[in-house]
């Protein structure tokens, strides 16, 4: 046998041990990501006190909603926007009726949005007002008439709110039309 040189042997060694450990950290890693060594899901207690359900609309009942309130208005020549709102106050549907104004939109979803936070018909909360004049000052409400809220179980579930009658009460009366669908 023909004796190595020692740069030759230095070379080899080098090889050898990077192989060595190649294969040791490629076991490590193979290990590591391996289903076994993955820590298990946390699973939530459906019956802890730290957590809520709640009740939404479905966007079939509110499109129901939004087009039996369209349709209310329709009956009496009203151009209006409705919108459905869920508990949150984000909106689920919007629709324009043919003809409703351009602020209409903006102003239905504010009334809706009102009226699902305070579990109230936004008639009723105009009053208000006269005692607390800055609840008007609060980001995304509208006080006029023309919002109803729809409940579950005394809750507030959603808001229907309807912008672009000649007056609050014309709205809130197509809006109630539109909870009133719900029902049946």
């Amino acid at each position: 046998m023909k004796k190595l040189s020692p740069r030759t042997r230095v070379v080899t060694g080098a090889v050898v041990v990077a192989a060595l450990g190649a294969g040791t950290f490629g076991a490590m890693s193979a290990s590591a990501s391996s289903p076994a060594a993955a820590p298990a899901a946390v699973q939530a207690d459906t019956s802890n006190r730290n957590l809520q359900q709640t009740t939404h609309l479905t966007v079939d009942a509110a499109t129901k909603a939004a087009q039996a309130t369209l349709d209310a208005a329709k009956k009496e020549n009203q151009r209006i926007s409705v919108a459905v709102v869920d508990r949150n106050g984000n909106t689920i549907v919007s629709l324009r009726g043919d003809g409703a104004g351009p602020q209409s939109p903006e102003s239905a979803v504010k009334k809706a949005y009102t009226a699902v936070s305070w579990n109230a018909p936004t008639s009723e909360l105009v009053k208000r007002l006269e005692q607390a004049p800055n609840l008007k000052d609060i980001p995304g409400t509208l006080f006029l008439g023309g919002g109803a809220p729809v409940q579950a179980k005394g809750a507030p579930v959603a808001g229907i709110g309807v912008a672009g009658a000649p007056s609050g009460d014309l709205d809130e009366k197509f809006a109630r039309a539109g909870v009133a669908s719900l029902a049946r």
